[in-house]
């Protein structure tokens, strides 16, 4: 089954949202950035999806501080995105407690420096996010859109050491409309040996199963979906947080995830 991983998206070190990546579209959350890892970890999860928003439109981290406090008052696996464009924001994220950084504009503007920190830390440390726009991939905290076809960009990165990918389909993201299903059975289909961990969209646990459906490779309207590539995670941000998947929900769901 398909594993829940909540996000959490930091703006000057409190918890928000933005509607298809639009920092004037955003909702703030009165719980504080620990608070709700706490309940995430409460309800049976062990990841966690934590992005600076702050550090995607700047030049460095910024909220590293959340993540430094998170990360030792729980026992969460922490990937961490979001402003890391240089080897001293690498260093600060894993020293502050990341067990994986994900980068995404630096993919795009310094390839030879990413794929430097393949080769150091290795793939299990390092994740492509490849968010997307109309199938090119966005950059600066999704404010641009670069020349880059999405999967034609995975693949060119899986053949540098690259295994595990986050893409999210921008037009979807806090959208609460549903995740974009077409893309990800694109994705599974036409990549090879890639851990997709599929974000955006996410409105209800209905929408859980259905990529669940997509990534165990089931037969759908006759078509036999032949997966290539896998899709064991899904990241839920807003539906958590405005209550369309409730913590309850997600405890029942993980007590099967491992059966």
């Amino acid at each position: 089954m398909i594993r829940i991983v909540p996000a959490i998206d930091i703006i000057g070190g409190k918890c928000v949202r933005l509607s298809q990546g639009d920092y004037s579209k955003r909702m703030n959350y009165s719980s504080a950035p620990l608070d709700l890892a706490k309940s995430i970890q409460d309800a049976g999860c062990t990841r966690l999806h934590l992005v600076d928003l702050d550090g995607a439109v700047s030049n460095h981290i910024i909220n590293y501080k959340v993540l430094e406090q998170i990360a030792t008052k729980t026992s969460l696996i922490i990937d961490f995105g979001g402003g890391i464009k240089s080897d001293e924001d690498v260093h600060i994220a894993f020293e502050s407690g990341a067990d994986m950084i994900t980068g995404g504009s630096i993919a795009v503007k310094n390839p030879e420096l990413f794929q430097s920190w393949i080769l150091k830390y290795g793939s299990g440390k390092i994740i492509l996010g490849a968010d997307c726009n109309n199938g090119k991939i966005a950059i600066d905290g999704w404010t641009n859109e670069s020349e880059h076809d999405v999967l034609t960009f995975i693949d060119s990165y899986h053949a540098k050491g690259i295994e595990t990918v986050i893409c999210t389909d921008i037009q979807c993201d806090g959208m609460l409309n549903g995740p974009s299903f077409d893309l990800y059975q694109r994705f599974l289909t036409k990549t090879n040996g890639i851990r997709l961990i599929a974000s955006g969209g996410i409105s209800t646990m209905d929408d859980i199963e259905k990529l669940n459906i997509i990534g165990a490779g089931i037969k759908q309207n006759g078509i036999e979906n032949d997966n290539k590539s896998t899709m064991p995670e899904v990241i839920v941000g807003k539906a958590l947080l405005d209550g369309h998947i409730t913590y309850d929900q997600i405890v029942k769901y993980n007590t099967n995830v491992d059966k």
